[in-house]
């Protein structure tokens, strides 16, 4: 049996001692070999498995062939309270196996890559952290890594919004002022709501932002081929890009009042990281992937 969350679950406590929740895969192809040989579907404050776009030739619906879901509780019900009572009735009430500590490495010096960077995060991640997460296409591959962590609060984007990693970040370092909130956050996706650096700086939220900075919307590039429009023209490959001319990350938190700095490489955002964990206050760096 495997415990399993949607794509963009809002909420999950996550990181060592937690039990471990395994995500399903954004795209169509992946989520349905991760899903293959499953017998049984229980669905817990939830509905079954669609894809997140249409896409041609390619099923909506990911349920396995001959797999018979079973709705446990609707969204609009608790869950939670479904789950005890099913386990009360079995008598399955012994501990969960849990998550353990286990922190990566130091990487090797070189250029900078959304899973490295992922790693140094685990590595730097202070206990009881909240996690923003908007890092889409740098963050999808590497979700797992932060499962043996320091235990954390992981927080995603609900629906398809784009931009709402800053506002939720700086939400819930409002809420909760005594805990540290790290924004994994995509570039493009930030320049919709990058007044929230302002807000963090005014109100001295204790918030870390890490920007992927790829130059590019590689999540619409992704979309654009899956669809089967392979081949661009230069206008419509122009639209997708971030590079002409760069956004230059350090000078706009800067602008809004928060110290920045740039990355591109694992030992320049390896001692970033280290140091933005250490201090208080708004701080965000450049992670150049």
């Amino acid at each position: 049996a495997r415990l399993v969350c949607d794509t963009f679950a809002p909420r999950l406590e996550r990181g060592a001692g937690r039990v471990r929740v395994e995500r399903l895969p954004y795209r169509p192809e992946p989520a349905i070999a991760f899903l293959s040989g499953t017998q049984t579907l229980i669905l817990v404050g939830t509905q079954a498995p669609v894809a997140f776009f249409g896409y041609p030739d390619q099923p909506s619906e990911l349920t396995p062939p001959g797999c018979a879901p079973l709705v446990l509780a609707h969204p609009h019900e608790d869950g939670a309270a479904a789950l005890v009572a099913v386990a009360e009735a079995l008598g399955a009430t012994g501990p969960a196996p849990l998550n353990t500590t286990s922190l990566p490495e130091r990487p090797q010096a070189g250029a900078l890559d959304p899973g490295t960077l992922m790693r140094i995060v685990a590595r730097h991640l202070p206990e009881n952290a909240i996690v923003s997460d908007e890092s889409i296409t740098g963050g999808f591959q590497h979700y797992g890594v932060l499962d043996t962590a320091a235990p954390h609060d992981f927080l995603s984007l609900a629906g398809g919004a784009i931009g709402d990693g800053l506002p939720v970040a700086t939400g819930a370092a409002v809420a909760c002022p005594d805990r540290k909130v790290v924004v994994l956050q995509a570039d493009g996706s930030a320049m919709y709501t990058l007044q929230s650096l302002w807000t963090m700086a005014r109100e001295k939220l204790d918030v870390v932002t890490i920007i992927y900075a790829n130059r590019a919307y590689k999540v619409l590039m992704d979309e654009l081929r899956i669809v089967g429009a392979s081949t661009t023209g230069s206008r419509a490959a122009a639209m997708f890009d971030l590079g002409d001319p760069h956004l230059d990350w350090v000078r706009l938190a800067q602008g809004m009042g928060v110290e920045a700095v740039r990355a591109e490489t694992t030992d320049a955002f390896e001692d970033a990281v280290a140091s933005a964990m250490a201090a208080r206050g708004p701080r965000l760096i450049e992670a150049v992937v």
